[in-house]
């Protein structure tokens, strides 16, 4: 029975899981972004973000197809009830998509988003021999996109006198559970980059 799922297109899979996951996002989506030209973000800045997000995406979308292709990880709705006994959070981007954007609130819950991500992504240490590799990539670019947020919050002199914490990673006790728990990472990490990038193109706008 496993096989029609095995089969299913990445691009069905993206979808349901987009859609699933699009009742948690859509307070934050709803709200309409204000111009934002005067905010003091140099275009470098803008750019080199909106690279690393395009790549970390990539990267999440190769392990969410060898997760679905190899273990038949492909059913949001199983995924969903798994993920709520897991305790994966998600990483609020509210002050990037308020009516009123906030460059300094936004940078911060930007930059704590990437190191929870960053966590959950160390806690899948072990997931499986070929998938290890992608993984660890995914991570390091991670890693790397928060580091050029932190450099870009301490040139305009808004970064907090300490860098934000993981907090509590959830303990995956089976290969199962890596193995589900990289489908819900990746998802929550997409979505979470999908309003990073457009917050990042808007403030591109002339």
């Amino acid at each position: 029975m496993a096989e029609p799922a095995a089969r299913s297109p990445v691009r069905l899979m993206a979808l349901q899981l987009l859609l699933w996951h699009s009742a948690c996002w859509t307070g934050q989506e709803a709200a309409p972004l204000d111009p934002a030209s005067s905010l003091p973000l140099p275009q470098s800045f803008v750019l080199k973000c909106s690279e690393q997000v395009r790549k970390i995406q990539a990267e999440g979308s190769v392990l969410q197809e060898k997760l679905c292709a190899t273990y038949q990880l492909c059913h949001p709705e199983e995924l969903a009830l798994l993920g709520h006994s897991l305790g994966i959070p998600q990483a609020p981007l509210s002050s990037c998509s308020s009516q009123a954007l906030q460059l300094t609130g936004c940078l911060n819950q930007l930059q704590s988003g990437l190191f929870l991500y960053q966590g959950l992504l160390q806690a899948l240490a072990g997931i499986s021999p070929e998938l290890s590799p992608t993984v660890d990539t995914l991570q390091l670019d991670v890693a790397n996109f928060a580091t050029t947020v932190w450099q870009q919050m301490e040139d305009l002199e808004v970064a907090p006198a300490v860098q934000p914490t993981q907090g509590t990673m959830p303990a995956f006790t089976s290969a199962f559970q890596r193995r589900a728990g990289g489908v819900l990472v990746a998802s929550h990490l997409h979505r979470f980059l999908e309003l990073v990038y457009r917050v990042l193109r808007h403030l591109a706008e002339p």
